[in-house]
């Protein structure tokens, strides 16, 4: 499903769904995430290994089929979309120009997402109170035209959620 090498246009959703779509490759962007740089590919075989094993240690030939299958399949798929930059020659991996479009729809990794969203009910709700507020007839709120500048206040909600959208 990788379109080309180095690739500059942004991911498109039904590829970002395809690449967290397997448990590794999900697991290589959660790892990478979480070590904020960069990480050994044998450490990540490893943790990925872990994961899969109910024994500890590790068993040696799950840690081989793991480290064999990321080399060939998925750091190759990752890197391809410019999720992660591959230092074949160091075996590590740091994240791509894509990481943090991948990372996005990662589980607990939508703070920014979840942001936006309460600032625009905020912003809502401070437009439904100004209308309550003046129907109520208060001097002050009174004074200001609700209809007004509860417009404004969608608007900017409106503007925000249209930057989100083309940005």
């Amino acid at each position: 499903m990788s379109v080309q090498t180095n690739r500059t246009e942004p991911l498109e959703e039904s590829e970002v769904f395809h690449i967290l779509g397997n448990d590794r490759r999900r697991a290589i962007v959660q790892l990478l995430a979480e070590e904020g740089g960069q990480i050994d590919v044998s450490d990540v075989a490893n943790e990925i290994a872990a994961t899969e094993s109910d024994t500890t240690p590790v068993p040696n030939n799950l840690y081989k089929s793991v480290y064999v299958s990321l080399q060939q399949t998925h750091l190759p798929q990752l890197e391809e979309d410019a999720v992660i930059e591959y230092d074949s020659d160091a075996k590590t991996i740091q994240p791509g120009r894509h990481f943090d479009e991948v990372l996005q729809y990662v589980d607990g990794h939508n703070d920014d997402h979840s942001r936006v969203l309460r600032l625009h009910l905020g912003l809502c709700l401070l437009g439904l109170a100004i209308i309550a507020l003046a129907g109520l007839g208060l001097p002050v709120v009174s004074s200001i035209d609700p209809v007004l500048s509860s417009v404004l206040l969608f608007l900017a909600v409106a503007a925000s959620g249209l930057y989100r959208l083309l940005g």
